[in-house]
């Protein structure tokens, strides 16, 4: 299954690569070389194509936990300062995507939508640790029971270069259905309250939506 984002570019990709293998097929006498530009083509498209995979899974909502809202691996656990939205400490868990990853990202908890806004930036490499300020980014923050407000942001990398944003302030929204979407390897933050136990550790890998982050 491929995710709505994808359905342009991969028929664009798949009309180039079919169309410039029969041109090789038609034109190119060289047998070794004929089949070489074909199988590269091929590769291309199913490299792109997996990019745009979103599997099916089990999801279960789990009110007392935060999902982790991408695939990827876990490179900040730490307390921070959040300065757009609580102007206050807060517990930073970041979540790193490669270009292999599955990009759809989810809401890590259920509830109203209080804050969506993007900020235009720089286009970092997404582990920099000036990349969460600095860099293209959407802030989303969704109001739940369990939690109160938590916000996840997500952050364009040096190969990002579209961020897709679904979340509009007032909807209400439940765990782990679609918040959007990064184009080509980046990063999402969540920031939740100090007293909140943490589930996973540095360098683990985890699912969007299926991963817990923390509990109450």
């Amino acid at each position: 299954m491929f995710h709505k984002e994808g359905f342009k570019i991969l028929l664009i990709a798949l009309t180039l690569c079919l169309g410039l293998s029969l041109m090789a097929n038609n034109y190119i006498d060289n047998s070794i070389l004929k089949g070489g530009i074909i199988m590269s083509l091929t590769a291309m498209f199913l490299l792109i194509a997996q990019f745009f995979r979103n599997p099916k899974r089990p999801f279960i909502q789990k009110d007392s936990q935060v999902l982790s809202p991408v695939d990827g691996k876990v490179v900040v656990i730490e307390e921070v300062f959040e300065k757009e939205y609580f102007n206050e400490k807060r517990l930073q868990i970041s979540v790193f995507m490669s270009p292999l990853n599955v990009h759809v990202t989810r809401y890590p908890v259920t509830g109203n939508v209080v804050l969506s806004k993007y900020h235009p930036g720089k286009f970092l490499v997404a582990w920099h640790p000036k990349s969460s300020e600095e860099n293209e980014r959407t802030t989303v923050v969704v109001r739940s029971k369990e939690f109160g407000d938590v916000l996840h942001r997500q952050i364009a990398g040096a190969l990002a270069k579209r961020i897709v944003n679904y979340a509009k302030e007032g909807d209400a929204v439940n765990q782990t259905d679609d918040s959007g979407f990064i184009k080509f390897g980046s990063r999402v933050d969540v920031f939740l309250p100090l007293n909140t136990k943490v589930h996973v550790s540095l360098n683990q890998m985890v699912k969007g939506g299926i991963t817990t982050l923390a509990e109450i």
